[in-house]
């Protein structure tokens, strides 16, 4: 069985994941299959078979979910030093074509999320990264063309 590497915060998400599945979706589609049986004929009753197309989804997504969990390795960040990059590392980093600014910090690949700068660690700069320190200069192969980078900066927070 593969471990699967997270943070204690990735952890905790699914955990809540979880806990709202189970506390709050399924009664409440099991409240929706029950109003849609009262209507009578369930071969042609869209709502019924809406509803348990749902509760098959969020049973999917609860099993996913635990499963993940059973196999977590979960890693404190908070724990975590030194000056190169590993998983956990919050990293800053400079685009040297664009001089833009951007800081990802390395996580596993379940509590990846771009849009809270949260990399997955099997992605094409995390790999690149890995082992690097502030100074160091990375190239990433990106769909859109390769990529320089420079480390500016790295911290376990």
């Amino acid at each position: 069985m593969e471990k699967v590497p997270m943070t204690a915060e990735g952890y905790s998400a699914l955990e809540a994941e979880i806990k709202h599945l189970k506390t709050v979706e399924r009664p409440r589609i099991i409240k929706a299959i029950a109003e849609a049986r009262e209507h009578g004929d369930l071969s042609e009753n869209a709502e019924y078979h809406a509803a348990k197309e749902q509760q098959g989804i969020t049973e999917a997504r609860v099993a996913d979910l635990e499963d993940i969990i059973t196999r977590a390795e979960v890693i404190d960040v908070s724990r975590l030093s030194g000056d190169s990059v590993k998983f956990g590392a919050t990293v800053k980093l400079v685009d040297e074509d664009t001089e833009q600014e951007v800081r990802y910090q390395i996580v596993g690949e379940v509590e990846a999320d771009v849009k809270q700068s949260k990399i997955s660690i099997t992605s094409p700069i995390a790999r690149a990264l890995l082992g690097k320190s502030a100074g160091d200069t990375v190239e990433v192969s990106t769909p859109g063309g390769g990529k320089c980078y420079e480390i500016l900066k790295v911290d376990f927070l």
